[in-house]
């Protein structure tokens, strides 16, 4: 069965900007989805903000194994419940990909819990991504670097947690370097988040850049049932812990009776 994902887009700056939509005509979501969608193994749909409920409804992500997520002016326009939805089924198990600007979506935002501000510069340098971490599946069938021609600078600090894995590493014209592609686990969902993909410029019709997102979308992958549960927190009666016991002390709460929280 293939890989469901599902790319989604703000889809304003094609809509706002001649020169994006030059880059862009179908959009950046369009792109990225008439690369992956080309493999065989990677079943591929899109969804944008001004969908109803921004396209990300209860059944379209029960239906989507791995979401992309691409975002940069209108970040404070997504719904606060939908974030909360997207939240719990990355809990679940639900892979998600985070690309460039998304860095300061509110989904990412609130997995990591930090503030994920860096430096920028937009000069349309010179990037030269390597690839640190060569045995990692997200780099597999890459050179030792990628060199983009026209890039936005990103430039640390990256306010973000302590990434589980460090891909790539950026280094750029003017002089800065940057984490590029790190990876994160939350609950049973895998994250990548991957900095490439400045608007103004056309970074995803990059082969080597649609290859790591083809890769990414492989990895971030979970084929284990969703994890519906993770969210609860189950009152154990004293009669149905594994080893029986009897209740020596004051409590709080009556059996089955729900925690505080």
């Amino acid at each position: 069965m293939p890989i469901r994902v599902t790319i989604w887009n703000e889809n304003r700056h094609e809509q706002k900007n001649a020169l994006v939509r030059r880059l862009y005509p179908e959009g950046i979501h369009g792109a990225i989805a008439a690369a992956l969608g080309a493999e065989t193994d990677l079943s591929v749909s899109t969804a944008t903000l001004d969908e109803p409920e921004h396209g990300l409804t209860e059944a379209k992500l029960r239906e989507t194994d791995v979401l992309f997520w691409w975002g940069h002016m209108a970040h404070g326009e997504v719904s606060d419940e939908i974030v909360a939805r997207v939240q719990r089924r990355v809990w679940e198990g639900m892979g998600l990909v985070v690309l460039h600007s998304a860095h300061f979506s509110k989904i990412f935002r609130v997995l990591m819990g930090t503030p994920c501000s860096l430096k920028w510069r937009e000069a349309g340098e010179v990037e030269r991504l390597w690839v640190i971490n060569r045995n990692h599946p997200i780099a597999q069938g890459l050179p030792e670097f990628i060199e983009i021609e026209h890039e936005e600078m990103y430039g640390e600090p990256f306010t973000i947690p302590e990434p589980m894995e460090t891909v790539f590493i950026s280094w750029f014209e003017g002089g800065e370097v940057f984490r590029s592609g790190v990876t994160f686990q939350r609950g049973a969902g895998r994250i990548f988040y991957f900095r490439p993909g400045h608007e103004a410029y056309p970074t995803y019709h990059n082969a080597q850049v649609l290859h790591v997102l083809k890769n990414a979308a492989r990895w971030a992958y979970n084929p284990a049932p969703a994890w519906t549960s993770i969210n609860d927190a189950p009152n154990v009666p004293h009669d149905k812990a594994p080893v029986p016991l009897q209740v020596k002390g004051p409590r709080l709460h009556d059996d089955g009776e729900a925690g505080y929280r």
